[in-house]
């Protein structure tokens, strides 16, 4: 057995305490066959509102629910040993005021047993940040590019360019003074990102941000190649199993139009198995 395999699964505490000392190495997850693979080598397990559009084909995250967050939240939860799963709130379950914040994170903690809750936002949501932390619930931030106000900015574009990365660093410095334990830093000018790392005494988790942040993180479908309707620059595929299960897939249906699946190890006779004398 790994080290990694033998530890238990860190707090919140503990992963704000990585901060400077070593990488931190997160995922998504959305099923517990994935949450198992990635269990003994992830601190952090994140259960992802991308599971819309990874898993269910929505083309944004907008119309991910509660619902489907708490399913795929005790799903994922059933794979996990040694990793900390954090999950996300999905867009409408938080905005519209510390009070619906609190009712829903406290629901899909009690319902997944995720030890902190993912919001995205800054300045705006610090109010909403403090209130959560003062009763008891961690809070993971994210700045940046913020995938449910992708209507707000544009579309999926870079943010922090052409002097407004000013206000990401003041989201970034707002969330974390409204004790946050981490924040996602996503899609950011390398250096932005490097900047935001060195000011604020939380961790970054990094996606398409900067190899210089405290961890980094990517949904899993992506770098497995699973997910291939679109492929963002800053996505490494690790493997390509959407190819490989397409050719698995092909080679199925041609040995059954053959006739060469099933074969004779795969069916049963008619005699029953003897009993060992």
């Amino acid at each position: 057995m790994s080290a990694l395999a033998s530890r238990t699964a860190p707090l919140p505490g503990d992963i704000r305490a990585m901060k400077g000392v070593t990488p931190i190495v997160s995922l998504t997850a959305y099923t517990t066959p994935i949450a198992r693979v990635v269990d003994e080598v992830c601190d952090l397990v994140l259960v992802g509102d991308s599971v819309g559009m990874v898993l269910h084909g929505l083309d944004s995250t907008l119309g991910v629910t509660m619902e489907m967050m708490a399913l795929h939240g005790r799903a994922v939860a059933r794979g996990l040993s040694t990793a900390m799963m954090v999950i996300d709130m999905p867009f409408g379950s938080y905005e519209e005021s510390p009070e619906q914040a609190f009712r829903n994170a406290a629901r899909l903690m009690r319902e997944t047993g995720a030890a902190a809750v993912k919001l995205e936002g800054g300045v705006h949501m610090a109010e909403t940040i403090g209130f959560l932390t003062a009763r008891g619930i961690p809070v993971m931030a994210h700045v940046g590019l913020t995938p449910q106000s992708v209507n707000m900015l544009g579309g999926y574009k870079v943010q922090g360019r052409d002097g407004d990365g000013e206000r990401v660093l003041a989201d970034a410095r707002a969330i974390a003074a409204a004790g946050a334990f981490s924040v996602v830093l996503e899609k950011l000018p390398a250096s932005l990102a490097d900047r935001i790392t060195a000011d604020v005494p939380i961790p970054t988790i990094g996606i398409g941000a900067s190899a210089g942040c405290d961890g980094q993180i990517l949904v899993v479908d992506d770098m497995l190649g699973l997910f291939a309707d679109f492929k963002p620059k800053f996505v490494k595929r690790f493997a390509s199993l959407g190819d490989d299960a397409a050719k698995a897939v092909r080679a199925y249906a041609a040995e059954v139009r053959a006739r060469r699946f099933p074969g004779p190890e795969h069916v049963f006779s008619d005699k029953s198995a003897k009993s060992p004398g």
